[in-house]
């Protein structure tokens, strides 16, 4: 019956596709969509209504029990999952040898320096040896599925890229090479094997974890799903954090993944036109797209995460205007519909922060800013998954599509505290220097992972490969074979790079054995007919190109104006680019633009006309006509895709329950956390009285509301439009509506 009245809300009886789009959004609205994290109980302040949730930590504590914490979820409704660390966690017992008998804070991660890196007291970051792995499993991963838990989220598999020196990782080292440790600080090789010996430990343990679980799991008659959330290989490069990221997607045992792109990762600065600066939007982007190309040939789940706030100290509007920024970016995404909508609702809820950026003075949340996230976050429980029909912004991202740019896990086995032999690569520039090019024109770039151009999928709407060997290396030499057979096939490789790294000599399958090349691009060339050194220039392979350039993508961002002739290539691959300072997207009844600011293209506002709601506005305004200015987004309802004979919930800071139609009117169940105020709009036809209105708590006691119209409506949408106002109760508001 939800399902049925989501669908009758937004769209006329036999419109837009009719049984076909009706079955869409049956399949759609049948999964766990939407879900948040937190190590506490239920509580009435944070009451965030989504479909699942995520109960942190497996251990007891004074004043509740894992269980009691798990049921005080399920009691109200939710269907509860767990969520624990896979690198830290609250493990004392592990290392200080209640588990075993044994300490084992040798099995911290630690630097050169002999410093352990601790995540908190008595909390090291892990080297996941076999003796931890099978003391995880004992203490963390049997005792929640003997609690009925069927979902189980281990997250960020993390080994930094400074660590690499304690005994444990120097056992691991000797049984995973055949040969003694070697200080990873001496050299590019050193540094190479070092990290990718930290990605394999975690791919381990993830596989042991996950594979143990399903197991146990099958003999208790249950079927466990296993997921990972991660930050982004992006992100994890630019901290100098080592993690399994897309290899994940080819694991038996894993499921999938949650995407944990934040303000916190996004801001992290990069260069474009020779400047260092946070680009929120445009990173987030990216970051998300890296994260969705890890499952798009696999299929596998993947949730996208945004935090309202973040875990660095700031004020109540920086969080708010890059809460905006990173949200519109998963947005972009039509083909991703999952969420976990939020992290720690406790600290967001009930955490004090400072009210300005020029002021010591710190505040709760604000009104209007609960407001405004409970309306952005209840979206999402009814968001469309948007298959692309190929029309910009409709279905698809505005823009020139399908060009995209390759990654690999090897990102991270090039980072180190500092430089190795001379190499550097400052923020990550080697990627951004073929991104934020096309990006910043309005080119709305993927990402290509090339642990999966071996699925056929991959290559699904990809003209034009913008790829480079200066910061990562390809671990397979099957990959050549894919990529050059996609060329053969009609694609086109722009390839930029030197190809004179140090990272190039380290000892890989390119230089064993067989194999003599001195730079894995060679091996590529040489398959596809092109000459192994070859000089820059256009080269023809079947019925595709490759393009190559001998300069390293960073040059491209760090200096005004490099880029200029990297986009000149990129358009003779690919024809005549829509350049322009925008995105623009449809999905279902929601409509969102991005602004790009620094476009050497245009500077102007974006503006749209029709009739909107603006859900980032905590009034849910109407508007006819607006603008967006460079360097901020938009997301708005569309109430031209409404049924104008139906009453409806257009949007609102709370979820809905019992939504009915009868004889005698309208009426539904508001539900939201206490202390908050919620706001609704409703689109009513004519034959409903605006003015007859009930509105009670779960007790039947009347509640105080405030009811508005527009003054001076537009049209006739405008004139049926109603605003209603009250404090939110986690038990229900009850609100009917009389004909």
């Amino acid at each position: 019956m939800k399902v049925f009245s989501f669908f009758t809300r937004f769209f006329p009886k036999g419109g837009v596709g009719g049984g076909i789009l009706f079955f869409f959004f049956l399949t759609v609205l049948a999964q766990e969509k939407t879900t948040f994290q937190t190590a506490g109980p239920w509580k009435p302040v944070t009451d965030i209504r989504s479909d699942l949730v995520m109960v942190y930590g497996a251990n007891d504590n004074r004043r509740m029990t894992f269980r009691e914490r798990v049921d005080s979820w399920r009691n109200r409704g939710y269907t509860a999952h767990f969520m624990t660390g896979i690198a830290w966690g609250e493990y004392q017992d592990y290392f200080t040898g209640k588990w075993d008998g044994k300490w084992h804070l040798d099995e911290g991660q630690k630097t050169a320096q002999g410093d352990t890196i601790w995540h908190g007291r008595l909390i090291p970051y892990i080297i996941p040896t076999r003796n931890y792995l099978s003391y995880f499993k004992e203490r963390h991963i049997k005792p929640v599925i003997d609690a009925g838990i069927d979902a189980i989220f281990l997250e960020e598999p993390e080994f930094w890229a400074r660590a690499g020196y304690s005994e444990a990782f120097k056992r691991e080292w000797q049984e995973f090479y055949g040969f003694p440790w070697r200080p990873q600080h001496e050299s590019a090789e050193n540094t190479y094997l070092s990290n990718k010996l930290k990605y394999h430990l975690y791919y381990r343990a993830l596989d042991e974890a996950f594979t143990y679980a399903k197991q146990y799991g099958r003999e208790k008659g249950m079927n466990i799903r296993c997921y990972v959330p991660t930050h982004s290989l992006l992100n994890y490069s630019q901290w100098q954090i080592v993690s399994p990221e897309a290899s994940l997607a080819s694991l038996e045992s894993c499921d999938g993944y949650i995407a944990q792109v934040w303000t916190g990762t996004s801001r992290e600065p990069n260069y474009f036109n020779g400047k260092a600066r946070e680009r929120v939007f445009e990173t987030a982007f990216l970051e998300y797209g890296c994260m969705e190309s890890m499952t798009r040939p696999t299929g596998r789940k993947m949730f996208f995460l945004t935090d309202p706030i973040e875990d660095r100290a700031k004020d109540w509007e920086d969080y708010k205007r890059n809460y905006q920024a990173t949200f519109t970016a998963q947005l972009l995404y039509p083909q991703i519909a999952d969420y976990e909508v939020m992290p720690w609702p406790d600290r967001i809820y009930e955490g004090l922060y400072r009210v300005s950026a020029d002021s010591d003075e710190k505040a709760n949340i604000p009104r209007f800013y609960s407001t405004q996230m409970q309306v952005m976050i209840n979206t999402l429980n009814f968001m469309p998954r948007t298959p692309s029909s190929g029309g910009a912004g409709k279905g698809a991202v505005s823009g020139s599509q399908g060009i995209s740019v390759l990654m690999a896990n090897s990102l991270m086995f090039q980072r180190s505290p500092r430089p190795v032999e001379g190499y550097d690569d400052p923020q990550l520039s080697n990627f951004y220097g073929e991104a934020l090019p096309l990006l910043k024109r309005g080119v709305p770039v993927s990402i290509t992972h090339i642990e999966n151009v071996g699925y056929a999928d991959t290559w699904k709407d990809v003209r034009v490969l913008l790829m480079s060997y200066s910061n990562m290396k390809p671990l397979s030499k099957d990959a050549h074979t894919h990529l050059a057979n996609w060329v053969k096939n009609g694609g086109i490789i722009v390839y930029s790079g030197r190809d004179d790294d140090p990272y190039q000599r380290v000892q890989e399958w390119w230089n064993q054995d067989s194999m003599h090349y001195t730079a894995p691009s060679q091996h590529l060339f040489s398959l596809m007919g092109i000459p192994e050194m070859a000089e820059e220039g256009e080269y023809k392979y079947g019925k595709g190109k490759v393009y190559v350039l001998r300069h390293d993508p960073k040059e491209y961002v760090l200096k005004k104006g490099g880029d200029k002739q990297f986009v000149d290539i990129v358009e003779k691959a690919y024809g005549k680019l829509q350049q322009k300072n925008s995105f623009y997207l449809e999905r279902g009844p929601y409509t969102l633009v991005a602004v790009l600011d620094e476009n050497v293209v245009k500077d102007s506002p974006f503006m749209i006309k029709g009739d909107y709601i603006d859900l980032f506005s905590p009034e849910l305004t109407y508007y006819s006509e607006t603008s967006i200015l460079p360097g901020a987004q938009g997301f708005f309802f569309d109430l031209k895709k409404i049924d104008k004979k139906r009453p409806q919930i257009i949007a609102a800071a709370s979820r809905q329950y019992e939504e009915k139609i009868s004889d005698e009117g309208f009426s539904f169940i508001c539900k939201s956390p206490l202390n908050t105020t919620n706001i609704i709009c409703l689109y009513l036809p004519k034959e409903y009285g605006m003015e007859q209105i009930s509105c009670t708590n779960a007790e039947g006691k009347s509640v105080g509301y405030m009811a508005r119209k527009i003054t001076a409506p537009v049209n006739a949408i405008s004139r049926r439009l109603l605003w209603l106002t009250f404090e939110n109760s986690p038990d229900g508001i009850n609100i009917q509506i009389k004909k």
